[in-house]
């Protein structure tokens, strides 16, 4: 199977089932936004030190962008047709879970911080802007047409859990959070 198909090269793609859209069309925009967000993901997950230690957190990271791919079907999908694997509540009460069971490691947060410290923390905080991106895609898609509900919690639920995470990440790697100075 060849990757190029040539199929794109007027300005147009195909969704699930074969329906022809615009490049820019929403769903378009929605779905490539989680795939850049899970990109972004990737990236930070490929900071990180390979010790065993870090398992356990790559692991729901697995799940977490296995997840974001499902998103991204589910959008790609035209309205009227059904994708195998939609995004469920139970996917959202996985990701308060794991909100709760990494911020039970933090220190509270007493101020605002900035995005940086540890390369694997930064990209988690980019990838969280993404995820915010694709959210606000995926709410102008559903004000147009039938969108999964649960996929606009488990965005915005998402971008939370990566806040968490690239916290996290930089106390478990010894970085200091940058904070705001006002």
């Amino acid at each position: 199977m060849k990757i190029y198909t040539k199929s794109g090269d007027k300005g147009q793609t195909s969704l699930v089932y074969g329906l022809r859209v615009p490049k820019y069309a929403g769903r378009v925009e929605a779905y490539g936004t989680c795939d850049e967000a899970n990109s972004n993901i990737g990236l930070g997950l490929s900071f990180l030190p390979k010790e065993d230690e870090w398992n356990e957190f790559r692991e729901m990271f697995h799940i977490v962008q296995t997840k974001l791919f499902h998103i991204g079907a589910e959008l790609a999908t035209p309205p009227d047709k059904q994708v195998g694997w939609p995004i469920q509540e139970a996917d959202v009460e996985y990701l308060e879970q794991k909100i709760d069971q990494l911020d039970e490691a933090l220190p509270q947060l007493t101020n605002f911080i900035l995005p940086g410290g540890h390369p694997a923390a930064a990209a988690l905080h980019v990838a969280r802007t993404v995820v915010r991106r694709a959210e606000r895609l995926t709410v102008q898609v559903a004000e147009q047409e039938q969108v999964n509900e649960v996929v606009v919690k488990y965005l915005n639920r998402l971008s939370d859990f990566l806040f968490v995470a690239a916290r996290y990440a930089n106390q478990k790697l010894g970085e200091t959070e940058p904070n705001l100075h006002e």
